[in-house]
């Protein structure tokens, strides 16, 4: 059951009352009597939990993926066929 928070705009005094979705906005301020009652809206602190979220996910400024500079990165070392082959020849030959 949600909490609503009322304020009256004639006398000024705030509270929060527990209501249901289908209940009807109270109207009538307790303190003063008069139909001067107007919900206050409340900002919600939202906090996602889980695998699927970090803080650090943002979009860049510019709006596009920061990729990488060809030049800037590291060469990666392949291995040709011929390599592997005598890698796994010297490896039987050892263990014989």
């Amino acid at each position: 059951m949600p909490v609503y928070t009322y304020r009256c705009e004639s006398c000024g005094v705030q509270f929060e009352r527990h209501q249901f979705f289908h209940d009807a906005p109270l109207k009538t301020c307790p303190e003063c009597r008069k139909r001067s009652l107007k919900k206050v809206m409340t900002p919600v602190g939202i906090v996602f939990k889980g695998s699927g979220f970090y803080a650090t996910d943002h979009k860049s400024p510019s709006g596009q993926v920061k990729r990488e500079n060809k030049k800037d990165s590291p060469a990666k070392e392949t291995k040709t066929a011929t390599e592997s082959k005598e890698t796994k020849s010297a490896t039987k030959e050892s263990s014989e």
